[in-house]
């Protein structure tokens, strides 16, 4: 490992990290995120009225599936094996906003930041993806991990 690089070996390739010699710990992540929705569309969003159909159902299926998903789209990420994963919605019709959470669980050697990331993000590109037909100007913002826990580091938690 060159110094301070531990996805690199000595002569600068990329690597995966080894945590063989690392110890289980329980570990969660939960990720937030912001969709900002026209008033119009969150409407059409909430009576189910979108041409693709029930829009919170199928990024919850999504960002769950993708969360499971994370080790074969980020490279040097590890598989782990997944004890919990789900996606939650808070709806506010006076923003035009639907706040997402992603929490994921493991016991295993490393984090699970990144599917609580990915889970998150897909989540909120399938709200986008079945509401484009009807508003192009979607925007999703403030993707960030609000708290974590377990591992060497312990626990963290966003102001």
């Amino acid at each position: 490992m060159i110094d301070g690089f531990s996805h690199m070996d000595n002569d600068g390739n990329a690597r995966m990290v080894d945590v063989s010699g690392k110890v289980d710990t329980q570990r969660t992540a939960i990720v937030r995120c912001l969709v900002r929705l026209s008033p119009e569309t969150l409407a059409l969003l909430m009576k189910n009225a979108l041409p693709k159909g029930d829009v919170l159902t199928t990024a919850k299926i999504a960002g769950i599936q993708a969360a499971k998903r994370t080790a074969d789209m980020i490279p040097m990420c590890h598989p782990l094996p997944i004890s919990y994963a789900d996606i939650r919605f808070n709806v506010d019709e006076s923003e035009s906003t639907i706040e997402l959470e992603a929490e994921v669980r493991t016991i295993y050697k490393t984090g699970i930041e990144m599917e609580a990331l990915v889970g998150a993000q897909i989540a909120a590109a399938t709200i986008y993806d079945m509401c484009k037909a009807v508003q192009k100007n979607i925007i999703i913002d403030n993707c960030r991990l609000v708290f974590k826990s377990g591992g060497k580091s312990g626990t963290f938690k966003a102001d």
